[in-house]
């Protein structure tokens, strides 16, 4: 049992001065004026020294466990050290709950990859789903990505969803010409940072991609059934169009990872989809594809959930730079890696935001010189999992 005192607590809509919160088991017990607190005997003090009490946060699109599966393109790591070793540093970045997103591509023009092979793909989701059975820091999920062109995993995926190890569904098109890669030149220098080709090379490489043969819409309404059976929410990836979005909410889509333009990421939220950005996106200012920039996007009211993509400490330094930079209401901000994201996943019930008999996930971020933002304190289903302090 705790008692979190001295803090200031980020709810969806205010910011609770005065009050205390506590946890009795895996839930918050309470919120009450401080005057009225009281101790009981084995509770445990926690002094949060006038920091920030926010809910732990949801990553529901984030490609990091590959990067430490395979942190090189031929060198692959042991997937049990590689769960155990990503979350310390998910953990350590506020994320509590991780939608860990691993791609089913057929193939891929940019390197040959170890970590998105089928078999190996098989095998970290089996890693995965066995961190519910043991010892683990964080809440482990998994997020199928399916490219649209592979026909050698839809069997696989089709079982993947029946036996409840996929917990969100996103279908993808990297077909260059559309979507993330609509600007062939920047496909062409996307491609020759991978690779070394001439100029005819990238062109043959581009054809071969646009002369693919891609999935039934019927296929993807079969996988789509399956999943909506079991409550699992159905993104579209890099939607660049009005008619591709009209397209996608036939067969259930209420996600839109990464809209392309501002007119299809309004478009998206007036069809009553949720949209996602990069939270790097913030960081650095822009796309690193000449898309869409998220900050734009979230000052027009137009992105509701932030996701860390492939750098888990994104989350925590663009909210915040939202808040400082761009004078967004940090409610607000907290609410597009928070709540917003367990609305879109079906989650908010059980996690999310800071409410009487939710789960006790929880963080307090401090503030050291110039306004850096840091985590000392994780909590994880009513229990501190991290704790740490800084010394001069």
């Amino acid at each position: 049992m705790y008692r979190i005192t001295k803090g200031q607590i980020i709810t969806e809509n205010e910011i609770l001065q005065g009050y205390d919160l506590f946890i009795e088991g895996d839930i918050i017990k309470s919120i009450v004026p401080a005057e009225e607190a009281q101790n009981m005997e084995g509770m445990e003090v926690v002094d949060a020294n006038n920091a920030y009490i926010a809910p732990g946060f949801i990553d529901i699109h984030a490609d990091y466990i590959e990067h430490m599966a395979a942190p090189r393109p031929t060198s692959l790591m042991d997937f049990e050290i590689s769960i155990r070793e990503a979350e310390k540093v998910l953990i350590g970045s506020g994320i509590t709950t991780m939608y860990h997103s691993l791609s089913l591509f057929q193939s891929n023009e940019f390197g040959h990859n170890l970590i998105r092979s089928s078999e190996n793909v098989k095998k970290l989701i089996d890693v995965i789903d066995s961190t519910h059975k043991s010892k683990h820091l964080i809440r482990h999920r998994f997020h199928a990505r399916f490219e649209i062109d592979n026909f050698n995993e839809f069997e696989n995926l089709k079982r993947y969803l029946q036996e409840d190890k996929v917990h969100l569904l996103s279908f993808m098109d990297h077909t260059p010409g559309q979507g993330q890669y609509r600007n062939l030149e920047i496909y062409k220098k996307t491609l020759k940072g991978y690779n070394s080709m001439t100029e005819e090379e990238l062109d043959e490489v581009i054809e071969k991609r646009q002369r693919k043969e891609k999935i039934t819409l019927d296929m993807l309404e079969e996988l789509a059934g399956i999943a909506s059976k079991k409550n699992i929410a159905i993104a579209s990836h890099d939607d660049d169009s009005v008619e591709k979005l009209e397209i996608v909410k036939r067969f259930g889509t209420t996600i839109s990872e990464f809209p392309i333009t501002m007119e299809v990421a309004q478009k998206a939220k007036s069809l009553g989809l949720y949209t996602i950005a990069g939270a790097p996106n913030v960081l650095l200012g822009g796309s690193h594809s000449g898309n869409l920039s998220a900050a734009e996007a979230i000052l027009q009211d137009t992105v509701d959930i932030l996701c860390s993509d492939y750098y888990p400490p994104a989350l925590l330094h663009a909210v915040f730079i939202l808040h400082e930079k761009y004078g967004q209401d940090l409610c607000k901000m907290i609410g597009l890696v928070t709540i917003n994201p367990a609305k879109a996943v079906y989650m908010d019930g059980l996690i999310g935001s800071i409410a009487e008999n939710k789960k006790a996930d929880l963080l307090i971020i401090e503030k050291l010189e110039k306004n850096f933002p840091v985590i000392t304190s994780v909590f994880v289903d009513g229990k501190r999992m991290l704790k740490t302090s800084y010394r001069q």
